[in-house]
């Protein structure tokens, strides 16, 4: 420290190791006895009025040390006043060389030496202000000659001044420089708190005792901004990404930018970026009415209060000149440090959120847009409302790399609710949607996939209902899981469900399964796109006819069914193993047996009775008992039984279970004649069928149906063999089926108007909802089906006679066509 003439009046330990110089070589003597180039520029520069106005002065020079050496330093000389305007000057240096040897942490010493402005103090042996400089009122809003004299408790009692004077009196007692941070709220910016870093230093005179304490005092907030901006990216790694939800990804931007960045923050997803698509790269033009977005993400200083007139989830709609579109279209950030919503501006053309900017005190704004892989997806809204100070440039790169860091969860969610919003709508459409309970069975059915996540796998389960009442039931499961093991499943389905259209038995389904899988395999192997290739499956065929009461099963690979009586007997038929399906050249045997009425029917994947820790056999053992110990009970309770009482907590390989139990036809439902092989029979077989449908109550469907029975009954005649049987099946669906000894399969002929035969199929086909040819030991069967009607309405409701759609397509020629002349 330098008096007014020039003279060093007071030296600290740190200039002597500056420049090598002791107190004793210094104090007393002109400045320039080390700082040689103050000699002829002091006194005029000390006379300057601007300079003086200013503070002081910062620089560099070259100055020489005691052992000769040259140092580049850089310096401030600051202003000092004590009692009575007296002016003092304090000379404080630092060697640019150490500097450049600390880098970045010498650049910013540099820097707050050279250009922040300091606070300076100088206090006595007792902590009293003897010198202060104008900065010092600037940064604690106290004047001047309310501080001379008086200790820091006097003069700012509510700062943190025992803390402050204790660091001083130690500084006093060891000479040692000291540092110490603390926080202080500036006059001129009540509303903020101000981060403050003051650097003690002990004065020293001659003899080097003490002669004071002086304090450089520096606004240190903006450092703190920066560790606190350092702080909000660090958290925002853990904080933004939590899930794969876009809507909480998005919520939980919002909620990490207040308060820390912003009073209020909202995250507004373009709505021309449907969740579970691919967006657009290029936006289109923006209609008359402006631009729909989603608002996913809300957050307020005051939860619960509506300061946006949209809530989160709502869609909300910004006309074409709002910042809003310009940022969506051009991907720029935009700053409004001043928000301005008087008449003329863009808010003009937006009268809700013009609302609620005035309501709620809106007065700075940023937008950010939410960009990743090159594509927009929406823009992130940041406000200030209470917080004084505007968004600046700071600010905004610090909003824009938040923003950066939410937008790749965000993708990353909308990319992952693509894909599983594929795999569940696979998921609906490879498995059955609900299985409905017929004239054979009721079934209830459970699935559970090892990929969790997508929620699809490679077992699969189907009811398939046949001609005659009866039903097939299958089980299926893909080696692997996941949604290429799913699109495997989809065609093995699909292919088992044609299989099944054809009436096959069992066995023979599961031969030409086996060969669909081999040629299955062989595409994948030939394959270039590299996807995994799925080899080989398992799969249970079971074929119950209600009529009979017997079950036909046949398997590859698959585990065996269990079968429990209606007492509660389990057993496991010994059916032959068969090989997995794409093995090849294994042939497949089916098993026929008889069950009661009430019978139930566990067909399951393996996944559900073994474990990597536990034999397949234990657990075929415990499903028994679950099934035996209840086996009268509601199937979708026993399911849900099952399924708690084996370990599918945590399944490692796909799970799936489904439950029949067997219905049986009254013998009434039924009727059967055996027919000699004389077409005169044709006529006596319409009679019968007609008496018949009278006792069943289903008049309305004689005529239809004494034709299809007699069409059936003469081709059976003409090309089959002995014997001839005719059946009537009453279900859900009238069925009429005629067997014979041939395995001929017929055919629907496209008939010329000169041709005498041939239209005996075509006529059934048109008579028919449906019908088929099965192939049995024996030969063969035809069987046609028709919907029963619905309840008629008598004549007097009606005012019509009874109308038989059958007849009536005989009697319009333009109906049945110039084939049937």
């Amino acid at each position: 420290m330098i008096d007014g003439e020039g003279t060093v009046v007071g030296w600290t330990s740190t200039a002597q190791q500056l420049v090598g110089y002791a107190a004793g070589e210094v104090v007393g003597r002109p400045v320039w006895f080390v700082l040689p180039f103050l000699q002829n520029a002091f006194h005029a520069w000390a006379a300057c009025e601007q300079r003086r106005a200013r503070g002081g002065w910062s620089g560099t020079a070259t100055i020489r040390h005691r052992d000769g050496r040259t140092l580049h330093v850089s310096l401030r000389v600051s202003l000092l006043w004590g009692r009575d305007g007296a002016a003092h000057w304090l000379v404080s240096g630092t060697d640019i060389a150490a500097l450049s040897a600390g880098k970045t942490a010498g650049s910013v010493r540099e820097s707050l030496l050279t250009r922040t402005p300091i606070g300076i103090v100088v206090r006595d042996l007792e902590l009293r202000c003897a010198w202060v400089n104008d900065v010092s009122e600037h940064q604690d809003g106290v004047a001047r000659d309310k501080r001379l004299g008086r200790r820091l408790p006097d003069s700012l009692p509510g700062l943190e001044s025992e803390a402050l004077e204790a660091v001083m009196r130690q500084v006093l007692s060891s000479g040692m420089t000291a540092v110490h941070e603390y926080r202080a709220w500036p006059p001129a910016d009540q509303r903020r708190e101000h981060a403050f870093a003051a650097s003690f230093f002990c004065l020293r005179d001659a003899d080097g005792r003490p002669l004071g304490v002086c304090s450089m005092i520096v606004d240190v907030t903006g450092n703190q901004r920066a560790r606190e901006r350092l702080a909000i990216l660090s958290e925002a790694s853990t904080r933004i990404g939590s899930t794969l939800d876009v809507m909480q990804t998005s919520q939980e931007l919002a909620d990490l930018a207040v308060p820390l960045l912003a009073d209020y923050a909202a995250v507004d997803l373009a709505e021309f970026i449907p969740l579970g698509e691919e967006p657009v790269i290029r936006i289109s033009p923006t209609g008359k009415h402006g631009t729909a977005f989603r608002r996913a993400g809300l957050a307020s200083i005051h939860p619960g209060t509506p300061e946006s007139p949209w809530k989160r989830g709502e869609s909300i709609f910004v006309p074409p000149t709002s910042p809003w579109i310009s940022v969506l279209s051009s991907g720029a950030s935009h700053l409004q440090p001043t928000l301005d919503a008087s008449p003329g501006t863009w808010v003009d053309t937006d009268p809700a959120r013009a609302q609620s900017i005035r309501e709620n005190g809106m007065h700075s704004m940023m937008l950010v847009p939410i960009r990743a892989r090159h594509t927009t997806l929406g823009v992130a809204v940041f406000v200030r409302t209470e917080e004084p100070m505007p968004f600046q440039e700071d600010d905004l790169l610090l909003a824009e790399e938040l923003v950066t860091r939410a937008a790749l969860s965000l993708d990353n969610a909308r990319r992952y609710t693509r894909e599983h919003t594929a795999a569940l709508a696979l998921q609906r459409k490879l498995l059955p949607h609900g299985l409905k309970d017929s004239a054979a069975i009721e079934a209830a059915s459970r699935y559970l996939p090892a990929d969790v996540d997508n929620g699809v796998g490679g077992d699969w389960f189907d009811v398939i209902p046949l001609s005659g009442a009866r039903v097939a039931l299958v089980v299926g499961d893909v080696v692997g899981h996941g949604i290429n093991a799913a699109a495997t499943m989809g065609r093995l389905r699909t292919a088992v469900r044609t299989l099944a259209a054809m009436d096959l038995p069992p066995d023979e389904l599961l031969s030409h399964l086996d060969h669909t899988v081999g040629r299955q395999t062989d595409e994948d192997d030939n394959a270039d796109d590299g996807s995994p290739v799925i080899i080989g499956a398992t799969c249970l065929y079971i074929v119950y006819d209600p009529v009979t009461r017997r079950c036909t099963m046949a398997r590859a690979g698959h585990p065996p069914p269990a079968v429990v009586d209606p007492q509660g007997k389990v057993t496991f038929p010994d059916l032959p193993s068969g090989a997995p399906l794409g093995v090849g050249s294994v042939p497949f045997e089916a098993v026929g047996m008889e069950v009661p009425e009430g019978t139930l029917l566990a067909l399951y994947t393996d996944g559900l009775v073994e474990t990597r820790d536990r034999d397949i056999d234990i657990g075929i053992r415990q499903l028994g008992a679950t099934l035996a110990a209840q086996p009268r009970w509601p199937l979708d309770d026993l399911c849900s039984s099952v399924i708690e009482a084996l370990p599918t907590k945590s399944p490692t390989d796909d799970v799936t279970l489904l439950l029949a139990r067997t219905r049986a036809l009254d013998p009434c439902q039924t009727v059967c004649w055996d027919l000699p092989r004389d077409p005169a029979v044709v006529s006596t077989a319409r009679g019968w069928v007609a008496r018949q449908l009278t006792r069943w109550g289903l008049e309305s469907l004689i005529a239809d149906t004494e034709l299809i029975a007699g069409e059936l009954v003469t081709n059976a005649i003409r090309y089959g063999a002995d014997p001839v049987t005719l059946r009537l099946i009453k279900h859900r669906l009238l069925t009429c089926e005629v067997s014979a000894a041939n395995r001929s399969f017929p055919r629907l002929c496209h008939t010329r108007s000169t041709d005498e035969y041939g239209r005996g199929i075509l006529l059934v086909s048109q008579l028919s909802h449906s019908w088929g040819c099965r192939w049995t030991s024996g030969g063969k069967v035809v069987w046609s089906e028709q919907d029963l009607p619905p309840p008629v309405e008598s004549e007097s409701d009606t005012g019509n006679p009874p109308h038989h759609a059958g007849a009536a397509w005989l009697k319009d020629p333009e109906s049945r066509g110039e084939e049937l002349k």
